[in-house]
């Protein structure tokens, strides 16, 4: 499987009590099914994963990838904060039947990019489902260099590479170093405006948090260019959603998604501490996007 379209990075939701809200979880995924995203993003940065204890990431994989299973994909995020903890909890989500993986760096540690390769190799090779390595500098303090990545995509099961970085060169570098071994999904912070040139350079699509708010729309927008009626649309879509880019990205990912999911009658629910949930919503959107997000 090799991730094409919108992937959709979903919110982990919380009840009022700050209990994982699993009815919550079926009916986003569902949301997300009857509109057209192509896959799912478990547990990424969007998900709060480092604000769940060890067990519920265990029964977060359990549940909703039984679920979800011949609805939607299911690509796990399982990164811990080392190389042994990330490994026992991949073989885990291949246990708990995850489509695949999504690895981002461990944060903190800052490897170098020798260490960054023995790592994603070394969980790469304890598994046997598809991984998309997760490039966000932002949250780690550490680019996966697009050497390194060009290596990583020799390994068989390493199959896509989701870019969350300010610099289009690298995307160049990638798709030219990969020989199409490699699927390119960018992300869609405004602030990057990854979207466009990474479709117009041969990539793949989005891993994206607006889908959790528009996933109809973004399912639309992320589609890979075969013709251009597919520019144009890409196009018109995105500059029509920039301002609800912005304002979903206007906090720590993912204050602001989960205020629209509140907004538009959708579980999200609360976000963990030290988050805090975005209060006077209302007051950071322009007139223009409160029927945009209530359409959503």
């Amino acid at each position: 499987m090799r991730p094409t379209g919108s992937w959709v990075a979903l919110v982990t939701p919380f009840t009022e009590a700050s209990e994982v809200d699993f009815a919550g979880f079926e009916r986003l995924i569902d949301f997300q099914v009857g509109n057209g995203t192509s896959g799912l993003l478990l547990m990424g940065s969007t998900g709060e994963p480092t604000l769940l204890t060890p067990d519920e990431r265990r029964e977060i994989l359990d549940r909703v990838c039984a679920y979800a299973k011949g609805k939607i994909p299911v690509f796990a995020g399982t990164t811990c904060g080392s190389t042994g903890e990330t490994i026992a909890l991949s073989r885990y989500a291949e246990r708990a039947g995850a489509d695949g993986l999504l690895l981002v760096v461990p944060a903190y540690s800052q490897p170098p990019q020798e260490g960054l390769y023995a790592h994603f190799k070394a969980v790469a090779e304890t598994v046997s489902i598809p991984i998309a390595v997760y490039n966000n500098p932002s949250r780690v303090g550490v680019n996966i260099d697009p050497a390194t990545i060009i290596r990583l995509a020799e390994l068989p099961n390493i199959v896509a590479d989701k870019e969350a970085m300010g610099n289009i060169g690298q995307l160049v570098e990638v798709i030219r170093g990969t020989n199409g071994r490699l699927h390119l999904l960018c992300c869609d912070y405004p602030g990057y405006g990854l979207i466009i040139p990474t479709l117009a350079l041969g990539g793949h699509g989005t891993a994206n948090i607006a889908g959790n708010v528009i996933p109809r729309e973004m399912a639309e927008m992320s589609r890979p260019w075969r013709s251009w009626d597919d520019v144009e649309r890409t196009r018109e879509l995105y500059f029509r959603y920039v301002p609800l880019l912005s304002a979903l990205y206007s906090l720590s990912n993912p204050i602001a998604v989960k205020a629209a999911l509140r907004l538009m009658g959708l579980p999200g629910g609360p976000v963990r501490r030290p988050l805090v949930d975005m209060f006077g919503w209302h007051r950071c959107l322009t007139p223009g996007q409160v029927p945009i997000l209530a359409a959503g």
